[in-house]
């Protein structure tokens, strides 16, 4: 499971539907049951209230036979009690957990074991003295180690995933707890089932091991410095209100003494049906939907809610500066406290943060970002329901102070503030949200989150006018005035310095008697789930030569069509198989287009012609691969066409541009190199694939880059279609006249240049165990095995897919039940056999687990051993034949996806077919000892290179020199710079 603030700007939730006007709302009977619609509304939504109080949201979208389902409840870290927070973020992990019909074996002997460890836990969390709390916790530990004996761990999730569901998981925010699913439309029945169940009466088995997994989280949120940041942020802002004097995770003390009874308080006080939703978005009928919904849920008992009442803030008189120090790079953020989501001020705020940066033309788009004053400043918006945020983010250039971006941000509240921007902004606005709400309401998740922030912040039928008649309302004189009435200095700066954090504290390692799995006992709940009976979905593979128009434009050039059913949007890349490895000018090319303009548009200029046809263009150049892409409405196709062409085709050189750029990648590799992630997952990894030199340290130097020239660049730029290259698109247009417009306005020599051969860079073998080691300031180590195996064999494809659902691949795995849910070593943990990106490469079995220093022999050597002997379960594995099956019945791959797997399929040697017909046709006959011969054969008794990152001081070496010689590694040693 995940916390995370729930950020109303990254879904675009433009059509909450009881937004629209009153007089809009009908109220409909049909199926014997009464819900509300609103007309207008593009999910057409069914809002549905049972006797119960429990509230169901329905929007029908048939693109698979699969649903999106979310359960959210109105209750998240805002309502922890002060003196134990974390509360609503623990108990969203115990749900997991099961109740006294599934998750145990033997209800009548778990249940006095647990009873007692539920006693315990209240004399550890009042007790002070501090072996007396040792002796207690070694009750604890027993008592609970007695109990797992009784109790099946992950049944939950070994049900989900048997049923076919896919990304089972839960999230916590200062508002809301959400528990969200994916689940084959033919299934509907048993996991409304599992549900209810869940939500009946929980069992908060396993607390121990639970509660040491919340400290692995939180000791990662104290290793980050944004999390750190961010909570400093809201501190400043909310310094009455929970949202600032609480966090999601919790503090420190609490989880160090916790009570399993004040968590059952706390369900049995939030988590009744009139506090409740379900949310589903996908393929199913509403009527029968709604009947099955209330046969579960509707049994649930109303309880009553605790009345909210939010603390007002007091007015911040003056700027509040705060300082973060942390090893990660530097940037400043800003944030404004603005009012909540109820009033219509929540949808002025979107248009105003969008005129302030919307990746193209705003204030901060082109008078920081493109003028190159700033490194990656932003702005977004955080719409809570009592009050919300606006921030400001920026990383300083070579030079530069934090204060100098922190003035930097602020001028541009100041141009917001003098309406110095254009007329037509707000208006171009208003059509580019439409557009990406378009955009976003073509997936399941995004309706459905839709429905979920309808619900959370409680929105009613309040205006006489609809949301999007507001917001293509609001002129230029409203965004001003509500600028210069909510925007002064009353926000709160937030400087995140690089150095050592004085103030981390660790969370100390209890000593876990690892807990029983009993993969293979089953409740009598999940043998009556089992046995009921299920329509069949037929699985519809991909015909690459149906579903895809092979067509050509002039001087043969393919192009790959997929026509657009859904929508009236459009999605064109231009391709080519030539990246940085060929040409280590193209990355750098690429980035500084961005900044270019053309002989009839400055840079500002052409970023807002792009915009106000509400397109949006880009580049990206990776090794391999170059491209050129942009998307918006297809009326816009031919004009988007001719000014991407034109700025290919006519961009002018700048040496002050350039100049910038590169002190700017200058700055942004010393920043990554502060970066833990690429510290492991770049440098660390690639130097344990291929050694000194790989893919990625082979950059220009500085000297080089010093050196270029903005006609260097530009050659490179202009000369980009003049090798060989394909078209993708997926849109409306019809076949004759997307050609048409190609063949009219894509621009090409006389003769196509071929993609020259890469000599390439040689996959080390991994025949001796060896470890490196990178230096980092941080609590937690985080940890890869990396072994390669044998070139891409494509007559295996069944097995390693059945392997890795069995072994590493979902919550029911072996892997993540063994490592966390028995031993409680970390937060995350995966491993996989990992394929390659092209079919001349090698297979690699790849591990992953973070975890505390003081667990690291205990973490490795759990991890290698799994790998070395094969945990056997028939339970698990029949579960997991039947995930892989049931994902694959109800899989539809559609959409600009169609043109992207057939990408990967040529890579790989495939494109003759789809390659999920192979595993589907194999996996029915296969049995355990078919995944055991795989393992035998290409997974056991590897030898592993292992990578980590960590406190070298506070790790223990002679831990790691049991797996190899240790080499640490110096930063410069693994970017190469």
């Amino acid at each position: 499971m995940k916390s995370a603030r729930l950020f109303s700007s990254i879904v675009l939730v433009l059509s909450l539907i009881c937004c629209v006007s009153c007089s809009k709302t009908r109220i409909v009977q049909s199926g014997g049951y009464t819900y509300e619609t609103v007309s207008g509304d593009p999910l057409k939504a069914r809002i549905y209230t049972l006797d119960n109080g429990f509230k169901v949201y329905m929007t029908v979208y048939e693109d698979a036979p699969r649903i999106q389902t979310c359960i959210p409840v109105r209750v998240g870290s805002k309502n922890d009690p002060a003196k134990t927070t974390g509360l609503a973020h623990y108990l969203e992990h115990l749900l997991f957990k099961g109740t006294d019909e599934f998750g145990t074996s033997n209800w009548e002997k778990e249940k006095p074991l647990l009873d007692q460890v539920t006693d315990l836990y209240e004399r550890y969390s009042s007790e002070t003295d501090t072996l007396t709390r040792k002796r207690i916790y070694q009750q604890i530990d027993s008592i609970a180690y007695e109990g797992s004996r009784y109790s099946i761990a992950g049944e939950y999730d070994k049900m989900l995933s048997s049923i076919g569901a896919k990304g089972t998981n839960a999230f916590t925010g200062n508002d809301l707890t959400c528990y969200v699913n994916d689940i084959p439309s033919n299934q509907i029945r048993q996991w409304l089932e599992i549900e209810a169940e869940r939500f009946r009466d929980p069992v908060f088995r396993l607390f121990h091991t639970e509660l040491e997994v919340v400290y692995e989280e939180k000791n990662m949120s104290m290793d980050r410095d944004g999390s750190k940041q961010w909570e400093a942020l809201y501190a400043g802002l909310f310094p009455s209100h929970p949202y600032g004097t609480q966090t999601t995770l919790g503090d420190v003390e609490h989880l160090k003494n916790p009570s399993i009874q004040n968590v059952y308080d706390y369900f049995n006080t939030y988590y009744v049906p009139n506090n409740m939703a379900l949310c589903l978005s996908g393929d199913f009928d509403p009527d029968s939907m709604i009947r099955m919904v209330d046969e579960t849920f509707g049994t649930l008992k109303a309880g009553r809610i605790p009345v909210w009442e939010p603390p007002i803030e007091d007015p911040i008189a003056e700027p509040v500066e705060i300082d973060v120090i942390g090893p990660d790079m530097e940037n400043v953020m800003i944030g404004f406290r603005l009012p909540g989501t109820d009033t219509r001020d929540a949808e002025l705020m979107l248009v105003l943060d969008n005129i302030l940066a919307n990746g193209a033309a705003g204030l901060i788009d082109l008078n920081l970002k493109q003028k190159q004053l700033v490194i990656n400043p932003y702005s977004a918006l955080n719409r809570m329901t009592d009050y919300s945020v606006h921030y400001l983010n920026g990383r300083p250039r070579e030079g530069q102070t934090l204060e100098d971006v922190r003035d930097h941000l602020l001028a541009q509240i100041d141009s917001l503030k003098a309406g110095a921007f254009p007329d037509w902004l707000p208006g171009a606005v208003a059509r580019n949200l439409k557009k990406n709400e378009i955009t976003q309401f073509d997936r399941n998740w995004s309706r459905a989150f839709a429905l979920v922030m309808a619900f959370i912040q409680g929105k009613e039928c309040e205006s006489e006018v609809s949301k999007w008649d507001y917001i293509y309302s609001l002129t230029k004189h409203d965004i001003v005035d509500f600028a210069n009435e909510h925007y002064g200095d009353d926000y709160v700066v937030v400087y995140k310095r690089t150095g050592q954090d004085p103030n981390v504290v660790k969370i100390e390692k209890p000593a876990i008697t690892p807990v029983e799995l009993n993969r293979d006992l089953q409740s009598d709940f999940l043998k009556t789930l089992s046995a009921m009976e299920t329509p069949e979905i037929e699985p519809v593979f991909l015909d690459f030569q149906e579903d895809i128009k092979h067509l050509h434009m002039k001087q043969n050039i393919p192009v790959r069509y997929t026509a657009n059913q859904y929508n009236d949007l459009f999605t064109m890349y231009y391709l080519a198989d030539r990246g940085k490895l060929h040409d280590p000018l193209l990355p750098i090319a690429m980035r500084y287009l961005e900044y270019l303009g053309t002989s009839k548009y400055s840079p500002e200029e052409i970023k807002q012609e792009f915009y106000k046809l509400a397109c949006v263009v880009g580049t990206s150049a990776s090794d391999e691969m170059t491209y050129v892409w942009f998307t918006g409405l297809d009326e816009s196709l031919t004009d988007a066409l001719i000014l991407a062409e034109h700025l290919l085709a006519d961009a002018q050189p700048d040496k002050e541009i350039l100049d910038n750029l590169i002190n700017d990648i200058l700055k942004q590799r010393a920043d990554a190199k502060l970066n833990k992630e690429t510290i492991l997952f770049g440098g660390l990894y690639y130097y344990a694939k291929y050694g000194e030199i790989s893919p990625f340290n082979q950059v220009l130097t500085e000297e080089e880059l010093k050196t270029l020239t903005p006609e260097d660049l530009i050659e490179v730029i202009r000369s980009f279609l003049n090798f060989e290259h394909r078209v993708l698109y997926y849109g409306p247009a019809d076949e004759e006249g997307l050609i048409a417009i190609l063949d009219e306005h894509h621009r090409l020599p006389d003769e196509l240049l071929a993609i020259p051969e890469i000599a390439g860079y040689e996959e080390l073998p991994t025949d001796e165990d060896k470890v490196y080691i990178c230096d980092y300031d941080m609590k937690q180590a985080q940890i890869v095995l990396l072994s390669k195996s044998v070139n891409y064999n494509r007559e295996n494809v069944a097995l390693r897919s059945m392997f890795n659902q069995y072994y590493g691949g979902n919550m029911s795995s072996v892997v993540f039940q063994t490592l966390r849910e028995s031993q409680a070593l970390a937060y995350s943990v995966y491993g996989r056999y990992q394929s390659p990106y092209k079919e001349d490469r090698a297979h690699y079995i790849f591990a992953y687990i973070a975890t505390q220093g003081d667990k690291l022999g205990e973490a490795i050597g759990g991890m290698r051993g799994l790998l070395n002997e094969m945990a056997e379960s028939e339970e698990s594995f029949d579960a997991s034949r039947q995930a892989k099956l049931r994902k694959i019945q109800t899989e539809r791959i559609t959409k600009m996806s169609i043109l992207w797997n057939f990408e990967e399929a040529l890579r790989q040697g495939w494109s003759e077919h789809d390659i999920r017909k192979d595993i589907y046709e194999q996996v029915p006959e296969m049995e355990l000892k078919d995944v055991r011969s795989f393992f035998d054969e290409y997974i056991k008794d590897h030898s592993y290179t292992t990578v980590l990152i960590g406190d070298v001081e506070a790790l223990d070496m002679d831990v790691l020199e049991e797996y190899g010689p240790v080499q640490e590694l110096s930063l410069e040693e693994v970017f190469g710079y």
